[in-house]
């Protein structure tokens, strides 16, 4: 039986607020404020997950916090997280916000309140949270269609602790109730930390809903609220996020609640278009193609299949940072993320799978991602039996505070493992880059960019543990190779040495590393090379030219640019074969990163793009950039250019 009096206070202090039942229209597809939506003019209806709106029935009354959680308050349960106060320069005093606690963490907190007070504690439901902090209003704040500018905390993209970017860089206040209460008497609703909640998130329901507790499972938890370091527009009563719940970092802390357990869950998840009708048996002719002795050369076509009026999940406008692999089955599996900016907390990773013996991509879907987490950097790599996802996830809107994940699936991309959490920290180191490689034995060599380096992830057993080695790699998104001597031999984008881009060799497994000039150009931004070793031997390398001199069948020499590759067949020494990667067609139009367009011709190639790379077991190359697929073989890249026709 609940108290009946309007307000509690608690042993601990704590004063929570009853919440009388009652109705509401939770969701939002009404116009937001210019200021509000200003850098989101796109979504000046808010985002699609706050849809449909639909009419949620609280039934029971319940009783929540009048403030977040307080160091002080937390540490009565936990004394040892006192040693967190100030990590990261966040919440150091008894009366800020507690930070760096968990899903789990929050709810075991809630846990031993009830049985220190014998009411049922708990965290507040998603609907129960947007319901309190709605208060009666149907505006995007308690205050009207703005939050007051004095209210506001460090608003916009925050891309702390990143030190190149220290002029975004900023430590704030977290002390619980220096803003106004809503009108049910609740502070801290818009902003100061994001409030862990009850359920797994999910999409909304359209039908009428009594006490909803969203998802029976689900990967992420939900949390609400908005916090400091973030744009207004993530600050509204509507606005979903939701992150892994073993996450931890400055920008979450939680409420508790008092009432009877919600329990109207929904079932399942969405099924996308890369898991529907997946072949699991392995094609008797998969290391059957083109005969090796002919040169191949098919493309390129685009893998980025997405309509241009989609606003949600996917993006039409920035699709970049793509990772591919090879199914058991035979199916390419693509996986890039999908934005309008780079450093918003909108950006997800989409995926699309080219079934064994079909000529086009499938439309891309939804592949993974938490809801307003910027989940940078996806990467993909398959051992023969198990595909490896991995990727980073921000704390909030930047790739400048990503921690790092791995997911398997065991089923052709269908079905995946929960995701978990290689490096949990949030900062610089985080950022998977696509050259995953590895081995029979269970080695796995991740790379992953660290400021204007790369460094090495490591795993002897088949990703269950990693160890870092600590040396760095001069330049980021590094192309990463296994020498046959055990060496490591590595190619950077940036910090080029004598006008070249720099090569780094490690003699010990990543632990140090010694740097010289490559025989190649440098790449800048935009652009990604790739590095791979090939089933025939030798080692296969991409990348872009602004100007590459080369001599075509008839042995003139000339000039080529745009995307190209080369071969070594003495571990990286010399690079003998150099080969534009394009139809050696007389010119056509073709579109590249965003949409933008190039001539594809005896001379000219894409001229950017992040490239990802896997040979097919049927020796077939398979070359991405951020929107096009080319497959060639190693016959074709031995083959000089053809003469120009004069």
């Amino acid at each position: 039986m609940l108290p009946l009096e309007k307000e509690l206070t608690n042993s601990l202090g704590m004063k929570l607020i009853r919440i009388e039942p009652g109705s509401f229209m939770m969701g939002n597809d009404q116009p937001l404020a210019e200021e509000v939506s200003s850098r989101r003019r796109h979504m000046a209806r808010g985002d699609f997950d706050e849809r449909p709106v639909h009419k949620v029935n609280i039934t029971k009354a319940f009783y929540l916090g009048a403030l977040e959680v307080t160091n002080a308050q937390y540490e009565q349960f936990d004394p040892a997280h006192r040693q967190l106060r100030g990590k990261e320069g966040f919440s150091r005093d008894d009366d800020e916000a507690v930070v760096f606690v968990s899903w789990a963490e929050a709810a075991a907190f809630c846990e031993w309140l009830a049985r220190k007070e014998g009411l049922p504690y708990r965290l507040p439901s998603e609907a129960e949270w947007e319901y309190a902090c709605r208060a009666g209003t149907t505006t995007a704040f308690h205050t009207g269609e703005t939050w007051p500018a004095e209210y506001r905390n460090n608003p916009g993209p925050s891309w702390y602790p990143d030190r190149m970017r220290d002029q975004f860089s900023k430590v704030v206040p977290l002390h619980v109730g220096k803003t106004p209460a809503n009108p049910w008497g609740l502070y801290d609703m818009h902003g100061n930390v994001e409030e862990w909640c009850l359920d797994w998130y999910g999409p909304y329901p359209a039908d009428e809903a009594n006490d909803p507790a969203g998802r029976m499972e689900g990967d992420f938890k939900v949390a609400r609220g908005g916090s400091h370091s973030s744009d207004i527009y993530h600050l509204r009563s509507a606005n979903r996020a939701a992150t892994l719940p073993e996450d931890r970092s400055w920008i979450i802390g939680f409420r508790v609640a008092v009432g009877e357990m919600p329990r109207a869950r929904l079932g399942g998840v969405e099924t996308r278009i890369w898991q529907k009708d997946v072949k699991q048996d392995r094609p008797g002719e998969l290391n059957c193609g083109p005969d090796p002795e002919k040169p191949y050369f098919k493309g390129p076509r685009p893998y980025v299949k997405i309509p241009e009026s989609a606003n949600g999940p996917l993006f039409p406008a920035h699709n970049h940072d793509a990772g591919i692999c090879q199914c058991p089955n035979g199916d390419l599996l693509a996986i890039w993320y999908s934005t309008f900016q780079e450093h918003t907390r909108e950006l997800v990773v989409a995926a699309s799978r080219l079934r064994w013996g079909s000529q086009d991509w499938d439309a891309a879907d939804f592949f993974w991602g938490a809801p307003d987490r910027n989940n940078h950097a996806p990467a993909i790599w398959c051992d023969g039996q198990t595909i490896y996802h991995f990727n980073g996830i921000s704390a909030a809107a930047t790739w400048g505070n990503l921690a790092l994940l791995m997911r398997t699936s065991r089923d052709n991309g269908v079905t995946w493992s929960k995701a978990r959490l290689i490096n949990p920290a949030h900062g610089v180191g985080t950022m998977p880059t696509e050259s995953v490689s590895g081995d029979s034995s269970g080695l796995i060599i991740l790379p992953s960019d660290i400021n204007d380096y790369t460094t090495l992830y490591i795993s002897r057993d088949g990703g269950a543990t990693w160890q870092t080695p600590g040396g760095l790699i001069r330049g980021i998104h590094a192309g990463v190779v296994m020498l046959r001597d055990g060496r490591i031999l590595a190619l950077g984008r940036y910090q080029e040495i004598d006008g070249k881009m720099p090569m780094s060799i490690s003699q010990d497994m990543g632990k140090t590393w010694q740097y010289r000039p490559s025989e190649f150009q440098p790449i800048s931004g935009g652009q990604r090379m790739v590095l791979k070793r090939l089933r025939e031997g030798p080692i296969f390398f991409a990348a872009f030219a602004q100007a590459m001199t080369i001599t075509d069948e008839s042995g003139r020499n000339r000039d080529v640019a745009g995307l190209y590759a080369a071969l070594s067949f003495d571990e990286g020494a010399t690079w003998p074969v150099r080969r534009l990667i394009s139809d050696d067609g007389p010119g056509r139009d073709v579109n590249t990163t965003d949409y933008r367009h190039f001539v594809m011709s005896f001379s000219t190639a894409e001229p950017a793009g992040y490239m990802a790379c896997c040979q097919a077991a049927n020796g077939v190359i398979h070359l991405i950039s951020s929107r096009q697929h080319y497959e060639f073989n190693l016959a074709w890249l031995k083959t000089p250019h053809p003469a120009v026709p004069r």
